[in-house]
C-alpha cells in the first residue's frame, strides 16, 4: 500500500465540510436545497436533533473519502494541486454524479434536489483532490 499523508487527508476532509457549510448555508443555496426536498421548518427543526451523529458519521465519511482519494493519487502519480483536481473531477463524474443521478430517479426528489447535491459534490472532490495530491 502506497504511503499517504495523514495530517493531508484530515485537512482535507476538513475543507470538504467547510465547503458544504457555505454550500448549504443561505448564503449559496440554503433555501433552494430546503425546497426542492420539500422540507418545511418542523422538519429542519427535527433535523437539528440529530445533527451531532450526522455531522460525526459524515465526517467519518469524508476521512474514508479523502483515504481512498489519497491512494488513487500515489497510483496514479498526480503530483501537482491540478492534477489532483482532474483526478477528483474524474471520480465524480464516474462515481458520484452516476451513483446520485441514479438514486434520484428512483426518489420522489426533483431534479433540482439532485444537482444542488452533485454540485457540493463536485466541488468538494475537485478540492481534496487538490489537496491530497498538493500536499503529498
Amino acid at each position: 500500500m502506497p504511503a499517504v499523508n495523514y495530517l493531508a487527508i484530515l485537512v482535507s476532509a476538513l475543507a470538504v465540510f467547510v465547503i458544504g457549510m457555505v454550500w448549504y448555508s443561505p448564503l449559496l443555496f440554503a433555501r433552494q436545497w430546503m425546497t426542492a426536498n420539500g422540507y418545511g421548518p418542523e422538519k429542519l427543526e427535527a433535523m437539528k436533533r440529530g445533527m451531532g451523529r450526522t455531522y460525526s458519521i459524515t465526517f467519518i465519511c469524508y476521512l474514508v473519502m479523502g483515504f481512498v482519494m489519497a491512494l488513487l493519487i500515489a497510483q496514479t502519480g498526480a503530483a501537482t494541486g491540478l492534477e489532483g483536481a482532474e483526478l477528483g473531477g474524474v471520480l465524480w463524474l464516474g462515481f458520484a454524479a452516476t451513483i446520485g443521478l441514479t438514486a434520484n430517479l428512483y426518489s420522489d426528489k426533483p431534479l433540482a434536489a439532485y444537482f444542488i447535491d452533485a454540485g457540493y459534490q463536485l466541488a468538494f472532490m475537485l478540492a481534496m483532490g487538490a489537496i491530497l495530491a498538493a500536499w503529498r
